[in-house]
């Protein structure tokens, strides 16, 4: 099972990552180097399959939040270089979480309660609708206001279901 693990930071570099020497892959993947606050650098490969929030284009000063696997290998190099699962051009508007919810929509380190209304859109990472309950799956979950209880508690406005 996925373990969502996420950085967040400003873009400082966009390149080309090369992953065949015969240059079949030229342009299809790239290397975004995030740096947060305190100066620590992630870089993330961006490949074709990798899940952009809205489908929004980011470039260099973007804010931006990745997710990775944590469960993955990873090569021991510094900055760390980590297979982007997930991208979020961050946003003043909107809050979003990625992590695996019980049974209860309660996630996986406690901290968020999801309460679905009729007005909550649940999609698949392709825009289809989802039939099902989302209950005891990954998902990455966009909301507004939450109450300042533990576990918060939230009425979503969009569930992406990571199947």
């Amino acid at each position: 099972m996925i373990q969502y693990q996420s950085f967040s930071g400003t873009i400082v570099s966009i390149s080309d990552f090369p992953i065949t020497a015969n240059g079949a892959d030229d342009g299809c993947y790239k290397m975004v180097a995030v740096i947060d606050g305190t100066g620590r650098q992630v870089n993330f490969i961006v490949e074709p399959k990798t899940y952009f929030l809205d489908r929004e284009m980011v470039r260099v000063g973007d804010r931006v939040t990745g997710y990775h696997d944590a469960n993955a290998p990873v090569p021991m190099i510094y900055p760390p270089q980590y297979r982007a699962l997930i991208m979020v051009k961050e946003r003043t508007d909107r809050n979003v979480k990625v992590d695996f919810f019980n049974s209860q929509l309660i996630s996986s380190d406690g901290m968020l309660k999801l309460n679905l209304s009729t007005g909550t859109q649940i999609r698949l990472e392709n825009g289809q609708a989802f039939t099902k309950s989302p209950a005891n799956r990954n998902l990455l979950v966009v909301y507004g206001p939450s109450t300042f209880s533990i576990p918060a508690q939230t009425t979503p406005y969009q569930i992406i279901v990571l199947c």
